[in-house]
């Protein structure tokens, strides 16, 4: 008797009050999806992606409205930035000269004569505030908001895988946890069984028709299935903290509804009793993600196709100085065209790019698609396969509660030896055991194949 063991994983747990009571309460498999579904730390990552993506959508929008800027700027030099000598003499025309010689005072003529420094600029102010509105930017601005709505997608796409994988893990240990409850009702069966043949064998040998070595043949195996019930007990106890801790219970004394008989087994069987050509390839996400990595790469080479377009735009602007001691403020209104001339040259390159990953992409998709069909058609055939193993098992059980009455009764009557029916004892506890674990893969298989086919 044996249990697998499987990894813990960390995570931050948030208790659901209809997940966990006080004393514990019997939960459905569907309650502990639910709580695994709100507390597990993949799917609170996930979430926060899609937040974040939708923030850059909104960022991306933006881009539509008009870019507005303010700039000021003040200095103060240790001379005027801008410097000259004017010679007046130069400028004045003999006639223009005897009119200010008439006109002017002799010392005053003379100063004529010599040239003059001027200077300015030597401080000043400018101040503005300007908004522009692009016009046209190469589809840039369209195709980046395109690209930040895939991105949005993608990570609900994301979310939905983790949310599979997730509700995978939980039924996973659910079915893990109901398998060894299921082994341990078997385990007391058997110790019952064992029991009543104890009994037997002890009038038996107390008057004298059997042999004391055929009661402690039954002792020896009583102290076996006593050795597989503590191994129970133990895989059982660890299960149920894992199933607790991946769920986010804050209490795993807890029980679960579960069921295994045939009647269950026979109604999963018309529910699942489809073809996979009813399947749809479009309702996997797998598949809509591959369809979202081809979106992304075509507006990815839309973009850079766009960074090699003049990109037009216009704007409008109020503007203060004071560079002449003088305020002076004024409006203005413009329009800009910018031309990447020398970026065609590596441009052309660039898109060549783009497009080859572009090609790698829808080449990837079709190859995966494929692969995607195989997985639906292997998953089917794994359910088939595991309810006609369910099948045999139920006619195990049959067989070997059959034998076993038999060779109990041969037993009584004296034509059969103590070791067989022990082996039939046997027998029939693994027939039990197996009938146990091929219904618990079946429920496994049976979520695989609806996770696999999009339902």
């Amino acid at each position: 008797m044996s249990f697998w063991a499987v990894p813990m994983f960390s995570q931050v747990t948030t208790p659901l009050p209809s997940a966990g009571g006080v004393g514990g309460g019997a939960l459905s498999l569907q309650q502990l999806k639910d709580s695994a579904l709100h507390n597990n730390i993949a799917i609170r990552s996930a979430k926060h992606a899609i937040d974040a993506a939708q923030q850059q959508r909104k960022e991306a929008f933006t881009k539509y409205f008009p870019n507005i800027s303010g700039t000021g700027f003040w200095f103060n030099a240790n001379k005027g930035m801008a410097q000259t000598e004017l010679n007046l003499s130069e400028q004045i025309t003999p006639e223009l000269g005897m009119t200010l010689a008439q006109m002017l005072p002799a010392e005053a003529l003379a100063a004529l004569g010599n040239p003059i420094s001027v200077s300015m600029l030597k401080n000043g102010t400018i101040a503005g505030i300007n908004a522009v509105q692009p016009v046209f930017a190469g589809g840039q601005i369209v195709n980046g908001n395109k690209l930040a709505k895939v991105g949005e997608d993608v990570s609900r796409l994301q979310l939905q895988l983790s949310e599979n994988e997730v509700e995978k893990q939980t039924e996973q240990y659910y079915w893990q946890l109901v398998s060894l409850q299921e082994k341990m009702k078997t385990i007391e069966a058997v110790q019952a069984l064992l029991a009543d043949i104890y009994k037997d064998v002890d009038v038996a040998v107390r008057a004298g028709v059997a042999m004391r070595n055929n009661l402690l043949q039954v002792q020896l195996r009583q102290n076996e299935v006593e050795s597989q019930k503590l191994k129970l007990q133990n895989g059982i106890s660890i299960v149920r903290l894992l199933l607790a801790q991946y769920c986010g219970l804050n209490n795993a004394q807890f029980t679960i509804h579960n069921s295994l008989s045939v009647t269950q087994q026979k109604a999963e069987d018309n529910n699942c009793a489809l073809s996979i050509e009813h399947c749809a390839l479009a309702n996997l996400p797998e598949y809509q993600l591959l369809q979202k990595q081809v979106e992304a790469t075509d507006l990815q080479r839309k973009m850079e196709i766009g960074k090699n377009l003049p990109m037009v735009g216009i704007g409008a602007g109020y503007n203060y100085h004071n560079l002449l001691d003088n305020n002076h403020s004024f409006a203005m209104v413009f329009a800009t065209v910018s031309v990447p001339i020398s970026d065609w040259w590596g441009g052309s390159h660039a898109v060549m790019r783009k497009k080859i990953v572009q090609q790698q992409a829808e080449e990837q998709m079709a190859d995966n698609s494929e692969l995607l069909k195989i997985r639906m058609q292997n998953a089917w055939n794994n359910v088939e396969e595991s309810r006609q193993q369910l099948q045999i098992a139920q006619r195990s059980i049959e067989q070997a509660e059959e034998n076993l009455r038999l060779n109990r009764d041969y037993y009584r009557a004296g034509t059969s030896k103590m070791s067989d029916l022990l082996e039939a004892q046997l027998l029939y506890q693994q027939s039990l055991d197996r009938r146990t674990d091929a219904f618990a893969d079946y429920q496994n298989k049976l979520l695989e194949y609806r996770q696999a086919t999009g339902q």
